[in-house]
């Protein structure tokens, strides 16, 4: 079977089996998603065994640190992947939620209730744990799902799929319900996004090329997963040790991630005493630091950061940073060189606080707090499927309520036009 057609007939079924699922009893849904925890579980070797298969490959391609960690499944990111599941067993159903009823003057109730999208396509690379919790999160909102994760993660992914399809099949679900691309070609890519008759909704999650890739070949409605060019602005009113703590946590926990810092923004007021400890504990900890001219007086030996650097999306333990000489200084620079991902401002000033939180424009902006908590289960929506850039539907990360529509409903007795 060629591409076009292997891909047309993955999408014809996986829409077929989205209708059957729409109507699935809640009971059942969260058997299903009991059943994949468990046989997540129980093949925790095998699984071990095939991403072991993807990193020796990805190690020969030349993956960078934080590609591979992206990639790898151990005992602890296994588990973590199985109590994602049983978390979202245990959240409540969104479909079938009644949001609004209002009467109107001749009698009639109009109200709108929140329903399956339909069938939604993910389009993802590296981290194999998305499978899993895109593959439940549509699941339990009756939404049907054709996956295709990247070529650097083909046998994880394969596993994992089994392992959910069983666990469907298990409970009456048709196993198509959770449709794979188990090609590695790039152009199944591009039929999938040809795919308006059947999918419904293209979520791309992975690095700008993948998602320029998607927004400008899909004939599908995109909802943008897109890069975090994230910053932290620490003001001239901050508590340093808090800030200490938070932009280290926000760079260094786990650089590989759309939620980490790429740029660290200082006000000239604290920077000559702020900066010389908390890059010293960055080098120590082995991030490599770009700094502007200013940064760069007060600490000898820092890199030039260029303009297109402050672009960019590292996912490593790189760094940018720039003295800035007021609040209005760092919210332009977040403006400019932002990618309306995760903010964050440490101060204890109420009015900055507030003004960073009207006027910063982002999925989520953050006070005291590191950007590393923009996260689904951290906000307690559950596992999520991704951190949308997107304005339109929905925007920051999406979990169950996010992956419904709504539609309206009409009670009558009798009502007619005039």
């Amino acid at each position: 079977m060629d591409i076009k057609t292997y891909v047309e007939t993955t999408a014809a079924k996986a829409k077929e089996a989205s209708r059957k699922l729409a109507s699935v009893p809640t009971k059942v849904k969260n058997a299903a998603l009991i059943k994949m925890a468990e046989g997540i579980i129980k093949d925790e070797a095998n699984l071990v065994k095939e991403n072991y298969k993807d990193l020796t490959e990805g190690q020969k391609k030349g993956l960078s640190k934080a590609m591979l960690d992206r990639l790898t499944l151990n005992p602890s990111r296994i588990k973590a992947m199985a109590d994602g599941l049983r978390e979202i067993a245990a959240l409540p159903d969104p479909v079938g939620e009644v949001t609004k009823v209002w009467r109107r003057p001749n009698g009639m109730e109009v109200g709108r209730m929140r329903v399956p999208i339909g069938l939604i396509g993910i389009v993802y690379e590296s981290r194999p744990n998305v499978t899993a919790d895109a593959a439940s999160l549509c699941l339990k909102t009756g939404n049907g799902v054709i996956l295709r994760g990247g070529s650097e993660a083909i046998n994880s992914n394969t596993a994992i799929v089994k392992i959910l399809q069983d666990a469907c099949k298990a409970v009456g679900i048709p196993k198509e319900a959770i449709s794979f691309i188990e090609t590695t070609e790039r152009k199944a890519v591009i039929e999938m996004l040809k795919q308006d008759k059947s999918i419904d909704l293209i979520i791309p999650r992975g690095g700008e090329g993948l998602i320029n890739m998607v927004t400008e070949n899909s004939r599908i409605p995109v909802i943008k997963h897109d890069k975090g060019v994230c910053h932290t602005y620490v003001d001239e009113h901050a508590d340093l040790d808090m800030a200490h703590d938070i932009c280290m946590n926000a760079k260094v926990q786990r650089p590989g991630t759309c939620n980490a810092m790429e740029c660290m923004l200082v006000h000239a007021a604290v920077a000559g005493e702020f900066l010389p400890w908390i890059l010293k504990d960055m080098k120590a900890a082995k991030v490599e630091i770009k700094a502007d001219a200013k940064a760069r007086k007060l600490v000898k030996g820092l890199k030039v950061a260029k303009d297109e650097d402050w672009y960019k999306e590292y996912n490593d333990l790189v760094l940018n940073v720039k003295v800035v000489e007021s609040m209005e200084d760092a919210m332009a620079h977040i403006a400019k060189y932002g990618s309306q991902h995760s903010e964050a401002i440490v101060t204890r000033d109420y009015a900055n606080s507030m003004r960073f939180i009207d006027e910063v424009d982002a999925s989520a902006v953050f006070i005291n707090a590191s950007t590393r908590l923009n996260d689904g289960g951290q906000f307690g929506l559950g596992a999520e499927i991704g951190i949308s850039t997107t304005r339109i539907h929905a925007r920051g990360p999406m979990g169950l309520e996010e992956l419904t529509s709504q539609k309206f409903f009409v009670l009558g007795n009798g009502q007619v036009r005039e």
